[in-house]
């Protein structure tokens, strides 16, 4: 049972987390997390069309938890760019259905078949 002052609160902290939504810059690209590999790795589906193996940095290991299916920006790294890279950032399902939305994640979803 919600009251409406609670349905009031979680509509306020969705529109926020939606406001406040990080974008890829530069040569950071979105993708979807297809497999966990083990020791911080990860094979990502990538928005430009590659798969990738991509590490979770030192500095982000322990407050990224990511899953299966898990919408991220990549950084590709710049030697072995196109088969290796950096997960940067982890969308909350709210944010991840909102760029669903605006059609950010259309052509991802399109070239995957998700």
């Amino acid at each position: 049972m919600s009251t409406k002052k609670e349905e009031f609160e979680r509509q306020q902290k969705e529109q926020e987390e939606i406001s406040r939504i990080k974008l890829p810059r530069g040569s950071e690209t979105f993708g979807i997390l297809e497999q966990r590999l083990g020791g911080s790795r990860t094979r990502v589906r990538c928005l430009d069309g590659k798969t990738r193996i991509c590490r979770i940095p030192g500095r982000l290991k322990r407050r990224l938890w990511v899953r299966e299916n898990d919408v991220v920006i990549v950084e590709p790294w710049e030697f072995s760019g196109d088969e290796k890279g950096d997960l940067i950032y982890k969308y909350t399902p709210t944010q991840a259905s909102y760029l669903r939305r605006r059609g950010l994640l259309k052509r991802l979803e399109d070239v995957d078949g998700f």
